[in-house]
């Protein structure tokens, strides 16, 4: 199945709402710290509802011991500074759907990285600066999943 990488989030409810979305489709989700939350944070458990046993979560102490658990699979930064849309991309299972945190998005030396397969953005209306993290990785994991026959 897919992956999706949360680097520093910020919002306890985003991160409950993204454990819903890895139980409801077999995802991974990975964060790197530091976290702008405790992991027993009352937002966090509300919005993850009891999806916690039955979705496969793992944080990691850095971005570069969250890449070392990938292996070669590829990884996809997800940005509003992106040329490439969301959509242009053949997913494969094993891919890495990664995100910033809440407000700022990824910081520019993420972006750099030679790790990365690439950067996709999600379009908007012109003068809208983000969307939601959680609504964003929904929308990235079920045009993966979608490819894939939702199988």
């Amino acid at each position: 199945m897919f992956r999706m990488l949360f680097h520093q989030p910020r919002i306890p409810g985003n991160t409950g709402n993204a454990i819903r979305l890895a139980a409801a489709t077999g995802s991974e989700l990975h964060l790197v710290e530091p976290l702008g939350f405790d992991l027993s944070d009352a937002q966090l458990r509300r919005a993850g509802l009891d999806y916690h046993d039955l979705a496969v979560m793992t944080v990691h102490p850095s971005l570069e011991s969250a890449f070392s658990t990938f292996g070669e699979h590829r990884i996809f930064a997800f940005t509003t500074a992106a040329e490439r849309l969301y959509t242009d991309v053949a997913y494969e299972p094993g891919d890495v759907l990664m995100f910033g945190a809440e407000p700022d998005g990824l910081p520019d030396d993420v972006l750099a990285l030679p790790r990365l397969t690439d950067r996709l953005r999600l379009p908007m209306l012109p003068g809208r600066r983000s969307m939601n993290l959680a609504n964003c990785a929904s929308i990235a994991v079920y045009e993966a999943w979608r490819q894939h026959g939702f199988s």
